[in-house]
């Protein structure tokens, strides 16, 4: 099955929001929508897209602060984000804006996931594999069905890095071993669109990253 993943940049973190749609169909749903939310409907628009949901891989407020926008925008796109994370939606301390004198809160979600499950979104098969650490109920998005396999993966792993795990809740072994217990069995093509810069790959981090490789 052929995907297709828009990045989308919001400021001030950089933050990597994602359009993801299948090929020929109009559904798309877009990760983890950041403080420019503005630039997500203009990338809607631009390719005669219809969003259908909000997915997070958790609740810190540069993943989340352009929730409310699109669900304005979009009213009938369900917010789904791991049932671990779902409080921070709608506390501004806990998703930690008002650490950064935003306080940005989100709609509630319409549905929590969890670890193992699977659901059809947009027409894609998604995965479900909570890997706590960065925040406590952190989820990775796998796709299988696409050729190499996909991972959303929010801010678990990055080329090169790991997610922070000196926030509250944070914990450094936590997210060694859900990396090692989630990621590491995917095949080493499997490509990673992580929350922060470029796309890397499950093989070369597992060969190269300093904070996780074997």
């Amino acid at each position: 099955m052929s995907v297709q993943i828009l990045t989308v940049e919001s400021q001030p973190f950089a933050e990597n929001s994602y359009v993801v749609w299948k090929d020929g169909s109009t559904d798309a749903l877009v990760i983890d929508p950041g403080f420019e939310p503005e630039l997500i409907v203009e990338a809607l628009n631009d390719r005669d897209l219809t969003l259908v949901a909000i997915v997070c891989t958790h609740g810190h407020c540069d993943h989340m602060a352009g929730n409310a926008a699109l669900k304005q925008a979009y009213p009938d796109a369900p917010i789904i984000i791991g049932a671990g994370d779902a409080a921070m939606l709608t506390d501004a301390n806990k998703n930690m804006s008002a650490m950064f004198g935003f306080d940005v809160t989100s709609p509630p979600a319409d549905r929590v996931v969890t670890d193992g499950e699977v659901f059809t979104v947009a027409g894609i098969l998604m995965e479900v594999h909570e890997i706590p650490g960065h925040s406590p109920g952190h989820v990775a998005f796998v796709i299988r069905e696409t050729n190499p396999v996909t991972v959303l993966g929010g801010d678990v792993l990055f080329r090169g890095s790991v997610g922070r795990t000196d926030f509250p809740g944070g914990s450094h072994e936590q997210l060694k071993a859900g990396i090692r217990r989630s990621l590491w069995p995917l095949p080493d093509s499997t490509v990673v669109y992580p929350g922060h810069g470029p796309v890397t790959t499950t093989g070369h981090e597992k060969r190269t990253n300093p904070y996780v490789a074997e």
